[in-house]
């Protein structure tokens, strides 16, 4: 599918590719201010994330390790399961670093309350949350993010990392999805 054909099934850009990039040039500025003499180490969600947190690891100064999870809550659906799996685990230990999650939307909170619990127990010295989108209209567990991009309302969106299908996500700005794309 080329962009152009995928750009007809945007109903409307929500957020632009300018604000997206001036968002995380921000948000990395605040990172890097809060951990000053640190070396946060960066855990991106897959996949939903990995555009994301490339953008925001170049904007953290000095020093920042990455590392990936796959957590699978979706399916191929437009709404959580509700069962939470792990897919690819982190590769080295965290206890005692300083961990900020790197999520791409933060909804119902499920997959992140659970993350969060299975991350806690493994000692590390902080752990934060960065996600770009926050949609707290459909918030059922109590977590809220540390780091905020923008609150978006409750539309299902694409791009920028976020899929429909895993389809989408090479668009360089956040769209919102026409509905009879996914009710088919």
């Amino acid at each position: 599918m080329e962009k152009s054909e995928m750009r007809k099934d945007i109903d409307h850009i929500l957020i632009s590719e300018e604000k997206l990039r001036e968002r995380v040039a921000q948000l990395g500025e605040q990172i890097s201010a809060d951990y000053a003499g640190k070396c946060p180490l960066l855990v991106s969600v897959l996949r939903g994330s990995f555009i994301f947190m490339a953008d925001l690891a170049r904007q953290v100064q000095p020093f920042c390790q990455v590392d990936f999870m796959a957590v699978s809550s979706y399916g191929s659906g437009t709404s959580s399961s509700g069962q939470v799996n792990i897919v690819k685990d982190l590769t080295e230990s965290i206890e005692g670093k300083d961990v900020i999650v790197v999520e791409d939307i933060l909804d119902s909170g499920n997959t992140l309350s659970y993350l969060f619990q299975l991350l806690k127990a493994r000692n590390p010295a902080s752990l934060k949350l960065c996600t770009l989108l926050d949609k707290p209209s459909r918030r059922s567990k109590p977590i809220t993010a540390d780091y905020v991009g923008f609150t978006v309302p409750d539309e299902f969106v694409v791009g920028y990392g976020l899929d429909y299908d895993e389809l989408y996500r090479n668009l360089p700005y956040i769209g919102v999805l026409k509905p009879q794309v996914y009710e088919k």
